[in-house]
């Protein structure tokens, strides 16, 4: 697959309390759920994109530190898609461990030259299971020169725009974008 694919494992935790990538679900950390799951995409290449460089980061996945300012994943995404080889990026959330390869093929499969997929869920863009094309480095550049840090505000841009293509994602498949904000949610 002609494409490349980054880990998202930015965010402070706060809500959790402690780091959710070392968080084990179902035997794992969380970390190795979504690197497993990224490898199994055969992408060109994986990246993690964090504040700092994790101590768990796999020799086959490249570390790229957010892009300043921090501004949570906007700022990760902004990074990655500065050093991807391929045309597009596939992301995917440290806390979504409830994704699974078949959604993310189907993914793949819906892009276009120029045009990235955005998973929506009653209306709501779902940004950190989704791609984009390499094309909205800008966007995402000036983004974070603005005051709008909002990944709603963007990707709802970018769909007017034509750089990112709407899926809405079928009441069956709701579930594999649940998350892991707090401890009760494990």
């Amino acid at each position: 697959m002609n494409i490349s694919a980054a880990l998202l494992a930015g965010g402070e935790s706060r809500r959790m309390g402690r780091e959710k990538a070392t968080l084990v679900l179902r035997g794992k950390p969380l970390w190795q759920i979504q690197i497993d799951l990224l490898r199994k995409l055969k992408p060109v290449e994986i990246f993690v994109s964090a504040r700092t460089d994790p101590s768990w980061r796999p020799s086959d996945a490249a570390f790229i530190p957010d892009e300043a300012p921090s501004r949570g994943p906007l700022s990760g995404l902004a990074a990655v898609l500065g050093r991807i080889r391929t045309a597009h990026l596939l992301v995917l959330a440290i806390d979504l461990p409830f994704m699974n390869e078949a959604y993310l093929r189907s993914l793949c499969h819906a892009i276009e030259p120029g045009c990235g997929v955005l998973p929506m869920i009653g209306g709501r863009a779902e940004p950190l299971a989704a791609i984009y094309p390499v094309e909205i480095r800008v966007d995402l550049v000036d983004a974070l020169s603005g005051t709008d840090s909002s990944l709603q505000s963007l990707t709802n841009r970018l769909v007017k725009q034509g750089k990112l293509r709407p899926l809405f994602v079928a009441k069956e498949n709701e579930e594999l974008f649940r998350n892991l904000n707090e401890p009760a949610d494990l």
